[in-house]
């Protein structure tokens, strides 16, 4: 039976949504001038924040705390049949033996999920989580995002990634984005000077919301996040240093938006959710007028992230039909630009074990192995956005599940 959809809400405050989305793509916990994001309740804590019991309620039910749009799910369902025996590895990782419960005890995981040629080897849940429940994406939705694009493009309505952002998005004509394409927005690469750091009052992270609603103020259809961006000077030739910018995954999601002529959940309901068969709606949150964000949050259920990564490995065929261009998604997959680690994409993070990867701050994230045909999923409530620490327990344990898969 499908998850119901999540209602859509009300809520206020663009300002301090525009910043809870800078802050979650840095992975920072550093404070920041305002609270990062309205909630519908007005006593909601900042989601940064969280106590790991509020993890645990409100990660399954974002829509309950903030305003979110349905990417419905269709009649069909994509099968996930079980392999025929689970895997259950036990691996070394910081002097220490662990199994795989162990580990997700330990790492505050929700739903762990391996598949291999489109079976499944392994799906376990915790946190009180069950299969239904849906779990928020935070930053793997830019990979989702990214993915749309492609789509666009097959349906015609990009004509490239050549395509200059200024032509869909003519507000801003005449800024540092003369020239900028919309491929090196998707490398993160368009030169334009940003600054993420949050213990500087006046960086662009900081200011960038604030300034935005003001320069928006008394400009119908001006998207505050255009008005700010279109201030920015060049710092570097466009497409010749990566440079992780928040803002300019929003810019992506309202240009998708203008280019399709209508919200990105609608969409990828259209193009991802019904053709590929998604157990169960999802919820994107938005702000309060209701634009989609393209960087970040999207609920889905443990097999539905599953699915994602199958689509894309798949090439994004369905029933012998391209929703994707050709090559499309080995290319959105496969190091487009250098980010002084394994390099960059369109929107996915290149792995130095040869993986790709969708990821999200506090432990989510979907890892494929193309050569393996190896999906592995976690979704997690860590203590903190991110680190070092975290990051190699999860590359021991995903390290670990790939072993095992592979030798099945």
């Amino acid at each position: 039976m499908r998850s119901k959809a999540p209602a859509r809400t009300s809520g206020q405050g663009w300002l301090l949504r525009r910043l809870f989305a800078a802050t979650l793509a840095a992975g920072s916990l550093s404070a920041v001038s305002a609270p990062a994001q309205v909630a519908l309740k007005p006593d909601t804590p900042n989601l940064l924040f969280w106590s790991p019991d509020q993890q645990a309620r409100w990660y399954p039910a974002m829509e309950t705390v903030y305003q979110t749009r349905t990417i419905a799910a269709g009649d069909r369902i994509h099968a996930l049949p079980l392999a025929g025996g689970e895997i259950d590895p036990v691996f070394t990782h910081a002097g220490k033996t662990w199994t795989v419960d162990a580990y997700m005890e330990a790492y505050k995981v929700s739903g762990l999920l391996v598949i291999r040629d489109g079976k499944v080897l392994l799906e376990r849940y915790g946190l009180g989580r069950r299969p239904s429940d849906r779990w928020t994406s935070f930053s793997v939705a830019k990979s989702v995002t990214a993915t749309l694009v492609g789509a666009a493009i097959q349906d015609g309505y990009i004509k490239s990634l050549k395509t200059p952002v200024t032509q869909i998005l003519p507000e801003l004509k005449g800024s540092a984005y003369d020239g900028v394409t919309l491929r090196q927005l998707l490398m993160m690469s368009s030169g334009v000077r940003w600054n993420e750091d949050y213990g500087d009052p006046n960086s662009d992270v900081a200011k960038g919301p604030t300034e935005g609603l003001k320069l928006a103020q008394g400009k119908p259809g001006l998207n505050p996040v255009v008005a700010y961006m279109r201030t920015l000077p060049r710092a570097h030739p466009p497409g010749t240093m990566f440079n992780y910018n928040t803002g300019e995954t929003d810019l992506v999601g309202i240009l998708l938006a203008r280019a399709v002529g209508k919200g990105i959940a609608e969409y990828a309901s259209e193009k991802i959710w019904k053709p590929y068969g998604m157990e169960a709606d999802a919820a994107w949150v938005t702000d309060p007028g209701g634009l989609e964000r393209g960087g970040c949050c999207i609920s889905m259920t443990l097999r539905d992230y599953g699915r994602v990564g199958q689509f894309v490995l798949d090439e994004g065929v369905v029933d012998g039909r391209p929703i994707l261009p050709p090559g499309w998604a080995r290319e959105a997959t496969t190091k487009q630009i250098d980010n002084g680690q394994a390099g960059y994409g369109y929107f996915w993070w290149m792995q130095p074990n040869g993986a790709y990867q969708a990821t999200g701050i506090f432990g989510q994230s979907i890892t494929t192995f193309r050569e393996d045909r190896i999906i592995i999923v976690v979704n997690s409530a860590w203590p903190k956005s991110g680190g070092p620490d975290l990051r190699e327990g999860r590359v021991a344990l995903v390290t670990a599940l790939r072993s095992a898969a592979a030798a099945r």
